[in-house]
């Protein structure tokens, strides 16, 4: 059998007043579905040697957090021990996209490569700074390479082969 893929949806950060409650800094465009009451989430911690299976009892944002409780974690004490660790769904879990959008942790480690045939380096982050997406390239030698994700500058995206396609703008690598 081979082992289940997690992929992050959240960070437990903190608990929240003293009945169970806990502040989850979201990592997904789906609150509403992933931390949806009686939905399943994996929590992945140091603490501990697997992930622990918990069913969420109510959801709501908070600031710019979600508050979340468990079934069976009633106070404080029960949720103290998870601080710091991430929320994790299972691959088979993750909603469906719409045809060429990605999630971030399938674009992570594609080889970036430009319209010319240069091989920049490696995608390694996605920052999501505002009106665009930004891809993070670590290249051979030298420091990263931001490149925007725009229709002129990433003309293919093709995960199954991890790869990205570019086109180098005027004075992008400058």
């Amino acid at each position: 059998m081979r082992e289940q893929k997690l992929i992050l949806v959240g960070h437990l950060v903190n608990t929240q007043g003293v009945r169970g409650e806990v502040r989850v800094l979201s990592r997904t465009d789906f609150d509403d579905i992933r931390f949806k009451t009686g939905s399943t989430i994996m929590l992945v911690h140091p603490n501990f040697p697997k992930p622990i299976e918990l069913k969420i009892s109510s959801s709501r944002p908070h600031k710019q957090f979600i508050l979340l409780t468990f079934e069976g974690h009633l106070n404080i004490n029960d949720v103290e021990k998870y601080k710091g660790g991430d929320l994790m769904v299972r691959e088979e879990d993750l909603v469906q996209l719409p045809e060429n959008t990605y999630y971030i942790y399938q674009l992570i480690g594609c080889q970036v490569v430009t319209d010319e045939g240069e091989v920049l380096g490696t995608l390694k982050d996605v920052l999501q700074p505002g009106a665009n997406d930004v891809y993070v390239v670590k290249p051979p030698k030298g420091k990263d390479i931001l490149l925007p994700v725009i229709p002129d500058c990433v003309l293919d995206v093709d995960v199954e082969n991890k790869k990205v396609l570019v086109h180098i703008l005027p004075g992008l690598l400058d």
